[in-house]
C-alpha cells in the first residue's frame, strides 16, 4: 500500500481544513486507517484511526469532538476533516496503515506504511 496526503495549508485559528490520503495497492480496505501528526523535536502523536469498514473510529484526546476521520474504501481514500483548529494543531501530518485491527489502535510503530506528510498551519 502506498499513501499519499494532501489537503494541509495555512488557516486562521477557528477554521476549518480538510486533509486526504489516497491509497494504491491491494486490499486497502483491509487496512486500518490512522492520522498522526508530527512538530519538530517532538514525538509523533496519535491523532486519529478508522476501521477496515468505517464503523470504529478513535481519537486522540486532543482532537476529540473537532476532528472527524472518515474513509471510502470504493475510492482507497482516507479523510481528516479538522474543525475549530487552534495554533496547538500545526504540525506535519501523516497518514498510515496497518494491516491488523488491534485493540490499541494509537502506537505508531503498528502502522506498516506511512504517507509522505502534509504541513498544517494554524495562525492566531
Amino acid at each position: 500500500v502506498q499513501l499519499q496526503a494532501s489537503g494541509g495549508g495555512l488557516v486562521q485559528a477557528g477554521g476549518s481544513l480538510r486533509l486526504s490520503c489516497a491509497a494504491s495497492g491491494r486490499l486497502f480496505s483491509k487496512h486500518v486507517m490512522g492520522w498522526f501528526r508530527q512538530v519538530t523535536g517532538k514525538e509523533r502523536e496519535f491523532v486519529a484511526s478508522i476501521g477496515w469498514s468505517g464503523g470504529i473510529t478513535n481519537y486522540g484526546d486532543s482532537v476529540k469532538g473537532r476532528f472527524t476521520i472518515s474513509r471510502d474504501n470504493a475510492k482507497n481514500m482516507a479523510y481528516l476533516q479538522m474543525n475549530a483548529l487552534n495554533p496547538e494543531d500545526s504540525a506535519v501530518y501523516y497518514c498510515a496503515a496497518d494491516r491488523i485491527q488491534r485493540a490499541d489502535s494509537s502506537r505508531a510503530h503498528d502502522y506498516e506504511y506511512w504517507g509522505q506528510g502534509t504541513q498544517v498551519t494554524v495562525s492566531s
